[in-house]
């Protein structure tokens, strides 16, 4: 394993592929129990912001698990190679941003459905973790 703290400008090519790529992830968010609460997402990076953006409705578990602690994971894993990107989230609900989030997630997945109580999720990143090979 290896770590990597975000120097946007000097993204390693292979951990940029992989986190770009179309793949799920798993986003880890903290219940106000302090227990870990871990769901599929599709998480995008955002290189021009220098985040990471999910999202999700206004009243998922995951947007209520913020009010608690900001603090977040997230994972994903393609065969023998994984990445984790840790950081600190708030959730956003300003058009502005929410439709950020929804351009970023078209970029890697698809169009989003339309959706009146989405929110963007937004993830200040503090670093990345990563199989070798990745960093």
């Amino acid at each position: 394993m290896t770590s990597w703290r975000p120097g946007w400008d000097d993204f390693p090519q292979a951990l940029l592929d992989f986190w770009t790529e179309r793949r799920l992830c798993t986003l880890t968010t903290l219940r106000a129990d302090g227990l870990p609460h871990v769901v599929p997402v599709g998480a995008v990076l955002d290189l021009e912001e220098r985040c990471a953006w999910v999202i999700t409705n206004a009243s998922s578990q995951k947007a209520r698990n913020l009010e608690h602690s900001a603090v977040v994971a997230i994972c994903q894993v393609e065969g023998r190679h994984w990445s984790t990107l840790e950081g600190r989230a708030a959730v956003r609900t300003d058009e502005a941003s929410v439709r950020r989030a929804e351009v970023q997630y078209a970029g890697r997945y698809r169009e989003p459905s339309p959706n009146p109580l989405r929110v963007g999720v937004r993830i200040e990143v503090d670093r990345f973790l990563a199989s070798r090979g990745l960093v």
